[in-house]
């Protein structure tokens, strides 16, 4: 007579990983098995390492936890598949079409300033109002006249940089570094924790908060004193729809427009700064 086993599938990291994404975003197993649309116990299985998930399943998993493509490759690997997403140097061909509207999006915001950053905040591209006004910033800091790339956060927080000319710091400050903590909160890549983290501790004095105004704006505005000039911007994010590129998931663009009618006015009348 043959003794019949249950024997376990061997262990991997994948199972330790998958139950730390789910976790992380705060999912019972029930609401991921029916947000992937698996049964709850088939997820316990792979979680246990009962089950080992096919390639598919690690997508189908990571697409329902809404992880990232460079973590998703880390997945893939954890669970003994190759990586699937690419990533691709912002010169390659394949990007051709995607640095072109890029492109086009930084062109048609000018003359106000826009910006394209990875997930550390590094400055990747720029349109020509940018590119002014991040040079004058430089000209006048030891510390980024020289620095390539530039880095918006770091920029932003440091004494000797973009904070010297915030009129509204005491109440922008904290606003800002709940930004780069919401991102601490929500990522699993310890390169951008530790990055990002650095940068924090640039304005220890900041509280986490911001102060109640008695009005609140729709928006907190950055206000600027610069060379006797006053201005007064507020920002929106773009990110790329539908990315399967490493490089492409990661791009933000960052376009910055006026929020009073005299900021309007110098940007359209003025050539920045010079």
């Amino acid at each position: 007579m043959v003794a019949l086993t249950t024997e376990k599938v061997p262990y991997n990291m994948f199972t330790h990983e998958c139950r730390k994404w789910r976790q992380f975003r705060k999912l019972s197993q029930l609401e991921l098995a029916l947000e992937a649309n698996v049964s709850q116990r088939h997820l316990s299985y792979i979680e246990t390492g009962r089950s080992r998930p096919s390639r598919e399943m690690v997508v189908q998993l990571c697409h329902a936890m809404d992880i990232p493509l460079r973590d998703r490759n880390n997945l893939l690997k954890a669970a003994g598949y190759s990586a699937l997403y690419k990533e691709s140097g912002l010169d390659e061909p394949t990007m051709a079409p995607i640095m072109k509207a890029v492109k086009r999006v930084l062109d048609y915001h000018n003359p106000f300033p826009a910006i394209v950053v990875d997930r550390f905040w590094d400055v990747q591209m720029t349109n020509t109002s940018a590119d002014r006004f991040l040079g004058v910033i430089g000209a006048m800091s030891d510390v980024f006249s020289d620095k390539d790339p530039l880095n918006i956060a770091e920029m932003t927080l440091h004494p000797k940089g973009l904070r010297q000319f915030i009129t509204n710091w005491e109440q922008a400050a904290p606003l800002f570094i709940s930004r780069l903590k919401g991102e601490i909160a929500s990522s699993c890549d310890q390169q951008v924790i530790e990055r990002l983290e650095q940068y924090i501790r640039l304005a220890p004095s900041a509280s986490d908060k911001a102060n109640i105004q008695q009005e609140l704006l729709p928006v907190m505005p950055l206000n600027l004193h610069i060379n006797g000039i006053e201005l007064s911007l507020f920002s929106m994010i773009a990110t790329v729809g539908t990315p399967q590129d490493i490089t492409t998931d990661e791009l933000r663009v960052e376009s910055f427009y006026p929020n009073d009618e005299a900021t309007d006015l110098f940007f359209k009348d003025h050539h920045l700064l010079d």
